[in-house]
This record gives C-alpha cells, sequence and structure tokens, in this order.
C-alpha cells in the first residue's frame, strides 16, 4: 500500500527563510510588482504542506543504492587503516552517516528534495567514497578524517538541492512564477513522495492576478475541507502575518479578502 503523499505549506517572507519586500497592490490593467531593496524584484510567499514524523534521516537513505553502498563501506572499514582506533571512529560515522546529516541541515523549510537532485548527490558522494576505499592502508587518522570531509560535502550539497527548484530558481524566492506552482518531491524524513506549492506574486496583469488568487482560494478551501481532522496546520495558516487566513476566517473568504491579505503581507 502506498504512502499518501505529503505536503507542508510554509511563508518566506519576513520570516526565518527570505528577506521581505513591500507589495503595490495591482491596479486596473496594471502590473503587480514588488520592489525589494532599490530595484523592482518579484518576491514571492513560498508555501509548503508538511506532515510531522517522528524519526529524523538524512536524504541520502532515500537513494536506491544507499544500502547496498553502506553496507560494503562498513564491512570493509577494517582494512583502512594502520591504527586500529581508526576503525570504530570510522565505522560510527558510516552507522550514523543517516541521522547525523539531518541534525547538520539546521533548515528552515521542509527537508524536500527532487529525485534529480538526490541522484546527484548520491553519485557525488559514492564517486568520493569508492574512490577512497581503492586505497590500501592509511596512515593513523587519516581515513575518518576524510570521511568527514565527504560528510560535511554531502551535507553541503544536500542543503543546496533542497532550497532550489527545477530549473534553477531558489525555492524561498519562487519569483518567476504567478499564482500556484507545484513540484515534485522526496520528504528526507520518511523517504515518501511530496510535493512543493508554491504562490508566486510575479503577475503581470491584474486578471493574471485575479486568476492567481482564484487558485490560492481553491487549494486553500481544498485543503480544508480533505484535512479538517489532521492535527497538524498549514504553518501559513496559523502565521501572524496572515491572521485573515487562519481556519476561523476559511469560511467566509472571498476573492476580494483573499486578494486584500495577500496585498498586505
Amino acid at each position: 500500500m502506498e504512502a499518501e503523499p505529503a505536503s507542508s505549506v510554509v511563508r518566506c517572507g519576513g520570516g526565518a527563510c527570505a528577506g521581505g519586500g513591500t507589495a503595490a497592490r495591482p491596479g486596473s490593467g496594471g502590473r503587480r510588482r514588488l520592489v525589494r531593496g532599490g530595484r523592482g524584484r518579484v518576491m514571492a510567499l513560498l508555501l509548503c504542506l508538511g506532515l510531522t514524523a517522528a524519526l529524523a534521516r538524512g536524504c541520502l537513505h532515500c537513494h536506491r543504492n544507499f544500502s547496498e553502498k553502506f553496507s560494503f563501506y562498513r564491512h570493509h572499514v577494517n582494512l583502512k587503516s594502520w591504527w586500529v582506533g581508526d576503525i570504530p571512529v570510522s565505522g560510527s560515522l558510516l552507522t550514523y552517516w543517516s541521522q547525523d546529516t539531518m541534525k547538520e541541515l539546521h533548515l528552515a523549510i521542509p527537508a524536500e528534495i527532487t529525485r534529480e537532485k538526490l541522484g546527484q548527490v548520491a553519485n557525488a558522494v559514492y564517486q568520493k567514497m569508492d574512490q577512497l576505499y581503492q586505497g590500501k592502508m592509511y596512515f593513523p587518522g587519516y581515513f575518518p578524517s576524510e570521511l568527514r570531509a565527504i560528510f560535511r560535502e554531502q551535507v553541503h550539497l544536500i542543503q543546496n538541492a533542497i532550497i532550489e527548484i527545477p530549473g534553477g530558481t531558489s525555492r524561498i524566492d519562487c519569483q518567476r512564477h504567478c499564482g500556484i506552482f507545484q513540484y515534485e518531491t522526496i520528504s528526507c524524513i520518511n523517504c515518501t513522495d511530496s510535493h512543493v506549492v508554491c504562490f508566486g506574486y510575479n503577475c503581470e496583469s491584474s486578471v493574471q492576478w485575479e486568476t492567481a488568487v482564484q487558485g490560492l482560494l481553491l487549494y486553500i478551501n481544498n485543503w480544508h475541507k480533505q484535512d479538517t481532522n489532521m492535527s497538524t496546520t498549514p504553518a501559513f495558516l496559523v502565521s501572524p502575518s496572515f491572521t485573515c487566513l487562519e481556519p476561523p476566517h476559511l469560511a467566509n473568504l472571498t476573492l476580494e479578502t483573499a486578494s486584500e491579505c495577500l496585498t498586505q503581507h
């Protein structure tokens, strides 16, 4: 039985994810723009709907070759160092690789990655590890030191992959889109399929803006109908900046009130 796709909604604006901006409400036939600093740039509201999990794991273990690769690395670690003290240290690094990865990510957004990015990170790690294992015996301290270096590089690669959406656009900007945009990911928590939903402000006209807000209304209403019994509420619905989108107000939410709410924050 396949797991239900997980989803989450997170606002990245004045919080932990992204910088703020000043909104200009679109006029009749006008353009909808957000100004960041002194330049006309588009700010985006990033929404990611997520389910909580009890056990945190690292992203790499979701790759199909992870178990086979790391089983080999663990079973051959005793052949890699002249000093017996390196063996338990290296073995511990390999055994807790996934758990330690999750601890080191330090993300303010859900740990979700596309399959393509996961494959790229995994292949880069396997290549480094295979090269390390091609050597014979190493001097004391060298092997665990190299393992730590590969681990740190892997964490950096995963962090970059998580905050980037297909096409190279930052997921905390979502600046190329107008309205709802969705892409498929894998949850690094439990390896289930998930999706990220992004609401972008990059609308060129009042007509596009109206369509975008209607799409957001539909998304919110569908979530509210499907998930009223869930214990977790999407972050953007309980954000202090979006009190007008909190559950008590959803029943009477209209196109006009939603548009006003979005343009005020």
